[in-house]
């Protein structure tokens, strides 16, 4: 008999990461009780097995909390209040910080804690989200095994408890503060009948920055020049009515840069400049 597996709670990406373990013939269960009625139609379509919540956690071998990450404290109490049993796997499948990540360790406990963050989408559609894993490794390694021959892609990431969420939110601080800023430049330039220009210039880069780190200290070298430059486009998308507070932090970050002025760096002594110009 495989192991038993207790969802909380199924919403989209939950009940498509149950789905996936369902259709390896893993038993999934959830708990019904105090849910939506959309949290129960995607979990009757995952076929998932709904059961008290004390029940779920007792005949649990692994528990994934898989929610909006502000709830995690709260699925945390709501598990341990059913005093999980030594060897239970406590998967904490919701991007923290260390220090909460640390709280739902103690709170949990004998459970073990696995910290796990998801990077993608739903696994519906031919879509392959990659679950990151970190933690004592033999349980972090019992966890991605579950997922083996299904379309998330399960990786063990570390040993120290923390290094999954930590990717995640370094992750999720680009890419979606990317997406933000993109809608200030475009309602920016849309106020001033220039938007064709703006896509124009944009769809000659297609790569990330983050792929290419040698522009962190060339970066570093000219924010003597760029600060003042982020400093009056602020201003811009702020007369447009647009919120430039993001902006405006990007020209302060270049202006403790500024001391750097033209100075050949290497990645280390830019982030080791910017550390101390914030200290």
């Amino acid at each position: 008999m495989g192991p038993v597996v207790t969802l909380l709670h199924p919403g989209s990406m939950g009940a498509a990461v149950g789905a996936q373990l369902r259709a390896r013939g893993t038993t999934v269960l959830w708990c019904p009780e105090g849910r939506s009625a959309g949290t129960r139609r995607r979990a009757d379509d995952a076929e998932l097995e709904g059961v008290p919540l004390g029940e779920a956690v007792r005949r649990a071998d692994v528990i994934l909390s898989l929610c909006a990450p502000a709830g995690a404290e709260e699925v945390a109490e709501s598990v341990a209040a059913h005093r999980p049993a030594e060897g239970t796997l406590f998967v904490e499948a919701n991007p923290l910080v260390p220090e909460r990540l640390a709280a739902i360790t103690t709170r949990v406990r004998p459970a073990t804690v696995v910290d796990g963050a998801v990077v993608g989408s739903p696994p519906v559609g031919g879509k392959a989200p990659t679950l990151y894993l970190a933690g004592p490794l033999q349980a972090a390694e019992r966890v991605a095994a579950l997922f083996a021959g299904t379309d998330v892609d399960a990786r063990v990431v570390g040993e120290e408890p923390g290094q999954a969420s930590v990717l995640k939110l370094v992750y999720s601080s680009y890419q979606k503060a990317s997406r933000v800023l993109a809608a200030l430049a475009l309602g920016t330039a849309d106020a001033y009948g220039v938007t064709n220009e703006l896509m124009e210039i944009a769809g000659r880069r297609t790569r990330s920055y983050l792929t290419e780190p040698e522009y962190v200290p060339r970066t570093a070298a000219r924010a003597w020049r760029w600060a003042p430059e982020l400093t009056d486009a602020a201003a811009l998308v702020a007369a447009t009515g647009l919120p430039a507070d993001m902006v405006r932090a990007a020209a302060d970050t270049l202006e403790r840069w500024a001391p750097e002025r033209d100075r050949p760096l290497d990645m280390e002594e830019a982030l080791r400049a910017l550390r101390q110009a914030g200290g």
